[in-house]
């Protein structure tokens, strides 16, 4: 029987990856974090070995990957808070770096590293044109103000990986944009659809790429097995606006879709007002810096090369919307 070990296996990506490597008959390893929420693993946790550990571990790390064929590495931190970047390099980047050195020694077969979008860079000359632009794989990274701290440290991660790569390490990086799926709708992606909920009034005038859990998965399991080896692959459904996105939400949901724009000077009164009520009441800033000139963002990323190299096809957005937000709903 195959074994694979997934990091961050009780979050969105890793929780769904595991599940689908259980039901492939894979001896599936989970490596979570000590008192780490595993509700999104209750259906197989009877069928798989759970293993508290930290990529920044390197003992735990040496025994979760002892008889192991293959690896898959979701675990990482997203933050867009300042007071976060040191602990996200510290993550996304020493913890990606201990992955691979073990890898490499523990000769596993092929690492599979779910990366982001955010790792392949926006242009600077973007930041010039109101259309945003086209990012395919072949981006090459160049610092620019649009690039976030969570997307340098997605992309230092990245060269960790490719580091491996040259020391002897099979690997395929998957590079997902938003992830939709049926998780914690007060974590990640899904609190988009908590927006929603609430009745919010206001959206921003960006780009929005999206990819459906589902489809995901599957190209982590197909890419995973594969031959394929040394290709890193974009993985989006398609691209939408955020007024659209949220209408559809909305129907769904039976309520009102946010109907106001926030124009790019609101934007930059908001995240430093929010910025000053989390210095006082400590609470998570609801916008920052980051999350405001994101939003406001008009790139739209390719899909071609997964398509071509698996004969991949996409979940179509209605379809993953009225499913999330049933899951959700219930």
């Amino acid at each position: 029987m195959n074994r694979v070990l997934i990091t961050g296996a009780n979050g969105l990506v890793g929780s769904a990856a595991a599940c689908r490597f259980t039901e492939a008959g894979y001896e599936v390893t989970a490596l979570c974090r000590v008192g780490s929420d595993l509700s999104l693993l209750k259906d197989i946790i009877p069928k798989i070995k759970i293993i508290e550990g930290d990529i920044l571990d390197i003992h735990s790390l040496e025994n979760s990957l002892e008889n192991q064929d293959f690896v898959v590495h979701t675990a990482a931190l997203v933050s867009f808070e300042p007071k976060d970047r040191n602990q996200m390099f510290k993550v996304n980047v020493e913890g990606t770096a201990n992955l691979v050195n073990i890898c490499l020694e523990k000769n596993i077969k092929k690492l599979c590293h779910v990366s982001s979008i955010a790792a392949l860079g926006r242009p600077t000359s973007a930041s010039e044109n109101v259309h945003g632009g086209i990012i395919d794989e072949n981006q090459k990274w160049e610092d620019s103000p649009l690039n976030s701290n969570y997307a340098k440290s997605k992309y230092e991660g990245e060269l960790e990986v490719w580091r491996g790569e040259a020391e002897g390490l099979n690997v395929v990086v998957l590079n997902p944009s938003i992830i939709l799926g049926e998780g914690n709708w007060h974590k990640s992606s899904t609190q988009l659809f908590k927006y929603v909920y609430d009745q919010h009034k206001y959206y921003t005038n960006g780009n929005f790429n999206y990819v459906d859990i589902n489809d995901l998965v599957t190209a982590i399991f197909i890419l995973t097995t594969s031959k394929i080896k040394g290709e890193r692959f974009i993985l989006n459904g398609g691209t939408t606006t955020y007024k659209l996105f949220f209408e559809k939400i909305a129907v769904v949901f039976g309520k009102k879709a946010p109907f106001k724009t926030l124009s790019l000077f609101a934007i930059e009164i908001l995240w430093r007002l929010e910025a000053l009520r989390a210095f006082f009441t400590k609470n998570a800033p609801l916008i920052t810096k980051e999350t405001a000139h994101n939003s406001s963002t008009k790139f739209t990323y390719k899909n071609q090369k997964i398509k071509k190299a698996i004969n991949f096809q996409f979940t179509d957005l209605d379809e993953t919307i009225n499913r999330v937000g049933n899951f959700l709903l219930k």
